[in-house]
């Protein structure tokens, strides 16, 4: 059974502090089926405040998240926070309200829980006629390119490498943990545009086809990576929500007969961490916005990431939308630890295959972290697609490219068009790059990476426009 969404809020004040503070809620697994008792005496450290009606075996889901708080308020701020419970032998759940790494006094009044969304139920689609691809090639294989990429790039991404897909980000940078300034939205978006217009036609002469990427929605914040991402006001705000329809009708307007585009890539990554009781969640405000494409656009692919950040396990809290022409889309980079490894800060130095934190992986634990994809696919009969995949260049013992050619042989298996994290973006994701961390020069040779993706991309089909 799928999880239940629950939301808890609050109003809370407090007295000045020198650190910003943050409210956090540990959940345990619970029934749909909540009670909460309440009474008005004062109250103890370590009382019991609220009660599920029945007790039995709880398994720990961890934190919800943090809600920051701006440091010495005086004031009442609203705060909201979002979890998961597995509705499947549910009991229990804990509340713990606090401040961490603060000091200071803080109440809480009003502390209210709503059930959100009830556990999503598996509709099976009954298998009938084609699958939709939005495309009449037999596979499309390409890879991410930066919003800045040159005729002479796509030149060899196109003819000297024969890929016949790039996913163009329209992607919004800042400062990590700041908002954006929501006036600039519009013309910070005509601006990419305006670089998607000059990239169409060289795509259509390179034989590319085209996923309109939006990186960044209206409402997002700046993530650790330096780009504003599909989080926070995009689930807590609902003039963001609007505005984020908004734009999907303003570029669908402006592409609908844009030869070389195959499909409008919703939201890169959606996290619902943050989310309010009048605002949809990813679920619902996905619909919204594919049916103002649909309005507009009737035919084209629609592609859906699910929350959180796009990854497999997040299928198993989607449902196909009640709308035509969909694809569904998933991003790979498990596990992170070997992916990722140094991007972020210092760390361990894994080698694939082997052991990562704890657990062996190999070509068959790639297939069981993608069990999501696969049991969607099969279950709801849509075509998956993976919008993004990659491991760091300098993985030890040429891991990276051995990770690599197992994800792809996946993805071929079961018929999944997939495009590679990335071309002439960041050194660190370039298989033009070796292995040497230190050094960001290309290669004078095509690398083991380079060789894989090119020998894939040798088999594609152009298409005819």
């Amino acid at each position: 059974m799928k999880a239940s969404k629950w939301r808890w809020s609050a109003l809370r004040r407090c007295s000045w502090a020198p650190l910003l503070g943050s409210v956090c809620i540990l959940a345990l697994s619970l029934s749909p089926a909540l009670t909460l008792v309440q009474d008005s005496r004062t109250h103890t450290k370590g009382e019991v405040l609220y009660r599920t009606d029945f007790e039995g075996t709880n398994a720990l889901s961890g934190w919800s998240g943090a809600a920051v708080l701006e440091s010495g308020c005086a004031s009442a701020q609203s705060v909201a926070l979002e979890t998961k419970a597995n509705a499947s032998g549910a009991t229990n759940l804990t509340l713990v309200l606090g401040l961490e790494q603060v000091t200071g006094k803080v109440w809480f009044d009003d502390v209210k829980f709503t059930l959100a969304r009830e556990p999503i139920r598996a509709q099976p689609k009954p298998v009938a006629g084609r699958v939709f691809k939005g495309h009449p090639l037999p596979r499309l294989r390409g890879a991410m390119v930066s919003p800045g990429i040159d005729a002479d790039s796509l030149r060899v991404l196109g003819q000297d490498w024969k890929a016949n897909l790039i996913r163009f980000q329209l992607i919004r940078l800042g400062r990590a943990g700041q908002p954006a300034m929501p006036d600039l939205y519009d013309d910070w978006l005509e601006g990419e545009l305006k670089k998607l217009d000059v990239v169409l036609p060289l795509c259509e002469k390179e034989g590319l086809f085209v996923v309109v990427d939006l990186h960044s929605p209206p409402g997002g914040k700046a993530t650790v990576s330096g780009y504003l991402g599909s989080d926070s006001g995009l689930f807590s705000d609902r003039q963001a929500q609007g505005k984020f329809v908004e734009v999907w009708r303003r570029i669908a307007t402006r592409y609908k007969d844009a030869k070389a585009i195959w499909g409008y890539d919703l939201a890169n990554e959606p996290v619902e961490e943050e989310s309010e009781e009048d605002c949809d969640d990813w679920q619902a405000l996905a619909e919204r916005a594919a049916r103002a494409i649909r309005a507009i656009d009737p035919v084209r692919a629609i592609i859906i990431e699910p929350s959180q950040w796009g990854g497999p396990e997040g299928l198993t809290e989607l449902v196909p939308i009640a709308v035509s022409n969909v694809v569904y889309s998933v991003h790979m980079y498990l596990p992170h630890a070997f992916t990722h490894q140094g991007v972020h800060g210092p760390g361990p130095a894994y080698r694939y295959p082997g052991l990562i934190e704890g657990k062996q992986w190999d070509k068959a634990q790639l297939e069981q972290a993608l069990r999501p994809a696969i049991a969607f696919q099969n279950r709801y009969h849509v075509h998956i697609y993976i919008g993004e995949f990659s491991a760091i260049r300098w993985a030890p013992d040429n891991s990276a490219c051995r990770y690599l050619s197992d994800l792809i042989d996946i993805f071929e298996a079961h018929g999944w068009d997939w495009s590679y994290h990335a071309f002439r973006e960041w050194s660190g994701w370039s298989v033009e790059h070796g292995s040497d961390r230190q050094d960001t020069r290309p290669a004078n040779s095509p690398t083991d990476r380079q060789r894989l993706l090119c020998d894939w991309f040798a088999r594609n089909q152009k298409p005819h426009w």
